[in-house]
């Protein structure tokens, strides 16, 4: 009983970082369509910003996560405004390319700028653990399971109350009508890939508080694929419950199972979705009659 709470926590915090950072492609891709193969690669960057703030900069950890928060956001302006904003009437798998293209560059300017050999980064979530039902808990999961329920909560918020995150959904559903009362379509994909770059980086600055730093937290952001796949591409609870159910799976596998099977059973969730039922558990089914 102790092993399963404990895997169960693990399961619930590593859950809700994938879904913040799933929550930035479903993003991306409601208002714009396009599907971002370089969201893991951001959380990667968020976990590294958040490093040299600390370390390099010895800025106090309000400030760190304050200025990858901006760094994220000034990074999603300009890959919308420089990058994609030009491939607009482009072929699908060309903006695809160009996603893949950008994760690559991620990867090799972290690389660049920082090696390969893991990094240690002075910890913010609270030492420490607590006995329940005889497992041990670390704070620091409980405390990052709430700050990313307080982040998911403000954006599903944001989403359905504010007067920018209705312009989004609107924007989502049709572009032509969106545009004949007023509102920029631009400007709303330029917010999707901003909201979406900060999503993923708070997601990297909480890993990395977990795990530390290391090019490997790429290999955890490639998770968000059968995140978003899973819980379908165009709904954010989808993403909410796709994260979750991902994060307990890849858990209960490791400590039930072994053998590395952990590392492949998201994608074989992947597989397995896509081939009965390939819109995700909440996506919108579509139909397009030719």
């Amino acid at each position: 009983m102790s092993e399963f709470l404990q895997l169960t926590l693990f399961g619930l915090s590593n859950g809700a970082i994938l879904a913040l950072a799933a929550l930035g492609f479903v993003l991306i891709y409601k208002a714009t369509g396009v599907i971002n193969f370089a969201q893991g690669h951001f959380l990667l960057i968020g976990a590294y910003v958040f490093y040299a703030a600390m370390v390099v900069f010895g800025f106090h950890w309000t400030l760190s996560i304050l200025f990858g928060v901006v760094i994220a956001i000034a990074l999603g302006v300009v890959v919308e405004r420089f990058v994609l904003r030009p491939m607009i009437g482009e072929e699908a798998i060309a903006v695809i390319m160009v996603t893949i293209g950008l994760s690559s560059m991620f990867a090799g300017g972290v690389q660049f700028m920082f090696g390969t050999s893991p990094k240690e980064t002075p910890r913010f979530l609270p030492p420490g653990s607590m006995e329940l039902a005889g497992a041990t808990v670390p704070w620091s999961r409980i405390a990052a399971i709430a700050i990313a329920a307080v982040v998911l909560t403000a954006f599903t918020l944001f989403f359905t109350r504010s007067r920018h995150g209705i312009a989004m959904r609107a924007v989502a559903d049709d572009q032509q009508a969106a545009l004949t009362i007023g509102i920029s379509v631009r400007r709303v994909f330029a917010l999707a890939w901003a909201l979406a770059a900060a999503t993923a980086v708070i997601g990297g600055i909480l890993l990395a508080n977990l795990t530390g730093v290391s090019p490997a937290l790429a290999g955890f952001g490639l998770v968000v694929f059968p995140v978003v796949i899973l819980g379908g591409l165009d709904s954010v609870p989808g993403t909410i419950a796709g994260g979750i159910i991902i994060g307990l799976l890849v858990q209960y596998t490791a400590g039930y199972v072994g053998g590395g099977l952990e590392q492949v059973i998201p994608f074989i969730v992947l597989i397995g979705i896509l081939m009965v039922r390939p819109y995700g558990l909440f996506g919108q089914v579509r139909i397009e009659r030719v």
